[in-house]
């Protein structure tokens, strides 16, 4: 499939697609975050903050642009706003509201990384998570281990439902990257 179709389907609310994108162009957004604010924690939050906006307003994307244009014009914005927040010492925290377009992610057939993780004994499952940054530690021990919904673990961190899921999504790739490259040793 290529990247048209991936748009095209993420859209539609395939899971999959919205998968696609984030790891095709997690390494594009981050870096040109790091390098703007010389902070590995603030890039990865921005660039959360970036892709739960991006699946918020996918419907929004002309195909006749660069969707990785698109992607770092989104983050340039959020970062933009953050340092209008900051200069007027309005707390950073992004609106927690909740609208009906978070519910356009869907998270219906357990994807090749759910099925990596799950397989795993506990034991080992809780050293790779260990290996894990501590806010994706979070999410997944708050998703898999209390089994919270989006909907809970949003409340929980006081975060918007789709940075939960951006995160969980990130949260995952990691773990399973984790996981395959400890079972090529």
């Amino acid at each position: 499939m290529v990247l048209e179709d991936h748009i095209k389907k993420a859209k539609e609310g395939k899971q999959i697609s919205f998968n696609y994108l984030l790891d095709t162009f997690w390494n594009d957004v981050y870096n040109f975050q790091l390098k703007r604010t010389q902070d590995e924690y603030e890039a990865e939050d921005i660039t959360i903050q970036s892709f739960s906006k991006a699946f918020d307003k996918i419907n929004t994307f002309k195909e006749e642009y660069n969707f990785k244009t698109w992607l770092i014009q989104i983050s340039k914005n959020i970062h933009i706003d953050l340092l209008r927040k900051k200069k007027t010492s309005i707390q950073s925290k992004t609106t927690t509201e909740v609208d009906d377009a978070v519910y356009k992610i869907i998270d219906d057939a357990p994807s090749p990384e759910d099925k990596l993780i799950t397989e795993q004994n506990l034991a080992q499952l809780l050293r790779f998570i260990k290996q894990l940054k501590p806010h994706y530690q979070q999410v997944i021990n708050l998703r898999y281990f209390q089994e919270l919904s989006y909907k809970e673990i949003a409340e929980h961190l006081n975060e918007p439902m789709n940075n939960v899921k951006v995160k969980l999504l990130r949260a995952k790739k990691l773990l399973s990257e984790i996981i395959t490259e400890s079972q090529h040793k």
